[in-house]
């Protein structure tokens, strides 16, 4: 029998016991009915009570957000973001060093949270109405939008430089020094978050041991939440999830998507960023909403869009190098960026022998949430303020930042599809600016004060095309979806979908004289030269 034919009989079959309920409720006599009518109602009730997802207006607490406008959010979500864990989150900026280009990005990963719970909620509650057979629950719901919620908790100074940058380099000097090196490999932000939010749970227990249960969350809801947090790819031939079983798959794809990077994180960040940034968003998150839909595909349920569209989705992606491209990778945040991680890195006591008490913790500070809850934008204020000597250095490189004190932008080049490794870019750099001829002789050039940086840009995927891991649904066939075929896609889409930039800076002098001024202007401009004729015999470029 057909899998269509099969509801339509499960269906019938279910009108048939409701119509003989009603007529053994109608024939029933006086006495009866009322005792009937209470079992009705109470059965009636639980049901409600556990699929339909409506929250007293009493109960809500509104926020009015620049990008979401009044957004509600439910008592318990109100009670995490008033514990000190999430409170930090107000002294961590969203973009980290961007701000000290773009102006207007000073806003904070505070905010960006309460936008991600707000939008799993509405992509929650969009698939449930339209959905009843998912079976959403208020426990999926409030789970979802937590996890939404919590998702950033554990991002460190200046969001991703801790993560991307700082941590790295810390765990890399321990290993040259041969220190204890407790860093796990390739930490990242989640890690923390997930332990912060164990943080968060086991205080407010503390208050009231029956939090969660007041709120019908078991311990199960709450590793559900920490996977959401974690991000899954879900996976047909093995569910090894806890938090909920195979066919809820599609829950783990709101908060953080492992399968195609389709989330409500993506969704507020593009239309906030864009927003304080000052870059126009092309990308229409609230239409895409619409278009949701679970369906079946290879025995796992995924969140898939109407095929229309597949041009919205596009954007997306799209939305997203031109945000890293104009504002996350720009050549002057990536050297604050970079500075920044060196002037805490130089901070770090962790990383010297007998560990200096007058510097300060922050590789070690992962080991615990509590540590880590101290870890803010304000060690910048912290550094700059000290007058301890071992931090000087890490002054004296924030001075620089605050004074506009930056390297000098030599020139950036795109790589050809023979793309090199950072190594090779150094050592044929270094070779070029050996042999090159100075037009101006009374300078010279030195391959230690022109460094070579690699940037990375990409859709979401790397160099896939990240739309081949969409599925989509069509009209006629709303539970039936595959991935988008070519004919279907607009021909201006890009041949690649990721490309590497490399960059080169020139080192200030730290005496800046009006002669050496001078003669860095020489400097810098020789260094154009031999870029170009770098570039030129390593790139194929004019």
């Amino acid at each position: 029998m057909l899998h269509s034919e099969q509801t339509k009989k499960t269906l019938s079959d279910h009108r048939k016991s409701l119509q003989d309920l009603k007529k053994s409720y109608e024939e029933s006599e006086e006495p009866e009915k009322q005792q009937l009518w209470e079992i009705i109602n109470d059965e009636l009730q639980d049901i409600l009570k556990k699929y339909f997802l409506f929250f007293s207006k009493k109960q809500m607490k509104i926020f009015n957000d620049p990008i979401h406008g009044h957004i509600e959010l439910h008592p318990l979500l109100v009670k995490i973001t008033d514990t000190p864990q999430f409170q930090r989150l107000r002294h961590i900026k969203q973009l980290g060093g961007t701000y000290l280009v773009y102006p207007g990005a000073s806003h904070n990963r505070f905010e960006h949270s309460l936008g991600v719970a707000y939008l799993a909620g509405c992509l929650v509650k969009i698939l449930h109405d339209n959905q009843l057979e998912l079976k959403i629950t208020k426990q999926d719901f409030l789970s979802v939008q937590i996890a939404g919620l919590c998702h950033d908790l554990g991002h460190g100074p200046f969001s991703h430089v801790f993560d991307g940058l700082v941590i790295p380099k810390a765990k890399k000097i321990k290993q040259i020094k041969g220190l204890p090196d407790e860093i796990p490999e390739k930490w990242k932000h989640e890690q923390m978050s997930v332990q912060m939010f164990d943080d968060i749970v086991k205080s407010l227990k503390a208050e009231n041991e029956d939090v969660l249960k007041e709120h019908e969350l078991d311990d199960r809801d709450v590793i559900f939440i920490k996977e959401l947090i974690e991000g899954a790819k879900a996976s047909a031939a093995e569910w090894t999830y806890k938090g909920r079983d195979k066919d809820k798959s599609f829950l783990y794809e709101i908060v953080a998507n492992k399968q195609n990077g389709i989330d409500v994180d993506k969704w507020d960040y593009f239309a906030r960023d864009c927003h304080h940034l000052g870059i126009r968003n092309s990308f229409d998150h609230q239409r895409l909403l619409k278009f949701a839909r679970v369906c079946k595909i290879n025995g796992i349920n995924h969140i898939c869009f109407r095929d229309k569209e597949a041009d919205n989705v596009y954007d997306m992606f799209r939305t997203r190098y031109t945000l890293h491209r104009q504002a996350y990778q720009h050549k002057i945040c990536n050297i604050i960026e970079e500075m920044f991680a060196e002037a805490l890195v130089l901070a770090d006591r962790d990383l010297h022998e007998g560990k200096p008490e007058d510097m300060l913790k922050i590789s070690e500070a992962i080991k615990t949430a509590e540590e880590y809850s101290k870890l803010t934008d304000e060690i910048f204020e912290q550094i700059s303020s000290s007058t301890a000597e071992n931090l000087k250095k890490s002054r004296d490189i924030l001075d620089k930042i605050v004074r506009r004190k930056l390297p000098k932008f030599v020139g950036e080049a795109r790589l050809t599809e023979k793309n090199m490794s950072k190594e090779e870019l150094s050592t044929t750099w270094k070779a070029t600016v050996q042999k090159y001829k100075l037009d101006n002789p009374t300078v010279s050039l030195n391959a230690e004060d022109l460094p070579v940086y690699v940037v990375d840009l990409d859709h979401g995927m790397k160099d896939k095309n990240p739309i081949e891991s969409v599925y989509f649904y069509s009209k006629r066939k709303p539970n039936e979806a595959s991935t988008i075929k070519d004919y279907q896609l607009s021909s201006f889409l890009p041949k690649r979908f990721n490309e590497e930039l490399v960059r080169v800076y020139y080192r200030r002098t730290e005496d800046q004289t009006p002669e050496n001024k001078e003669e860095e202007k020489k400097k810098v401009e020789e260094a154009e030269k031999c870029f170009q004729i770098w570039c030129s015999n390593n790139f194929g470029l004019p």
